[in-house]
């Protein structure tokens, strides 16, 4: 069974379902592009740590820890002394903790010596959180990315939360592909991506004289969403998950959906 939509599917941006979708879709683009980039390349869906500042929920914290401290402070005397009332803290708040993050991310690299050629980001909710800090730690693996000697390509197909900036106003699209090559920068190619059209083929490039490879992104959603069978766990009668679409966009995908025999 296919998606409904000719290109990116809003459906499958659901917390339930995305991060399969990520996993998925990288895999497929590795699959994808390895036999047109042998032998002299290599892909590889790799992990990558950075260490990001997050806010610790209160509900992360050991209450045990702090009923047992709670109550050692409301009896806490001196030898000798008659006990102290002690006054209760009248605020409470989350700690902002440094922790260890672990990214993954498509690499392409040279057979024999390993060089980093071109990346390829699958944004995710972690890389475009709005807390204060969370898309910092990102955006400083991507500044790095910007002062090697490597291609750098983003892939956005969440709606919600920060895009990658750029200097310019983007237009209204909900989707992106931004491509910085090493010989432009600080110049983005960049690709926006209706949710009425199929996603346009990406050029992923190599090491000169080497030309662009071909990603045909919009292959790989399909392969996924079939050998998934995202259909059995998508109720299309509902509404897309959040943010919620323009309404015009909303018009569309309802006569869409009705036009194919799913609402």
């Amino acid at each position: 069974m296919e998606s409904p939509f000719p290109g990116m599917d809003p459906y499958l941006e659901a917390p339930s379902l995305w991060p399969d979708v990520h996993s998925s879709i990288m895999h497929a683009i590795r699959d994808q592009l390895q036999p047109r980039i042998s032998p002299d390349y290599v892909a590889a869906v790799t992990p990558y740590i950075t260490f990001e500042a997050i806010d610790i929920a209160a509900s992360r914290v050991v209450a045990p820890d702090i009923a047992v401290l709670q109550r050692d402070l409301r009896e806490w005397r001196e030898p000798g002394e008659a006990s102290v009332a002690l006054l209760e803290a009248s605020l409470t708040a989350a700690a902002v903790i440094e922790v260890e993050i672990t990214y993954h991310r498509i690499e392409i690299r040279t057979v024999g010596n390993e060089t980093l050629v071109t990346a390829i980001e699958v944004l995710s909710p972690v890389n475009k959180r709005l807390a204060p800090g969370a898309f910092e730690a990102y955006d400083r693996k991507r500044q790095e990315m910007f002062a090697s000697s490597a291609h750098l390509v983003e892939i956005d197909l969440l709606r919600g939360g920060t895009r990658p900036p750029v200097a310019a106003e983007l237009p209204s699209e909900p989707y992106f592909v931004f491509l910085s090559r090493v010989e432009r920068r600080p110049i983005l190619e960049i690709w926006p991506i209706s949710l009425r059209t199929p996603i346009p083929p990406v050029p992923i490039p190599l090491r000169r004289p080497d030309a662009d490879v071909v990603l045909d992104l919009n292959r790989a959603l399909r392969q996924i969403y079939q050998s998934a069978r995202y259909d059995l766990r998508i109720d299309y009668r509902r509404p897309p998950p959040l943010p919620t679409l323009p309404a015009a966009e909303l018009a569309w995908l309802d006569a869409h959906l009705r036009e194919t025999g799913k609402r």
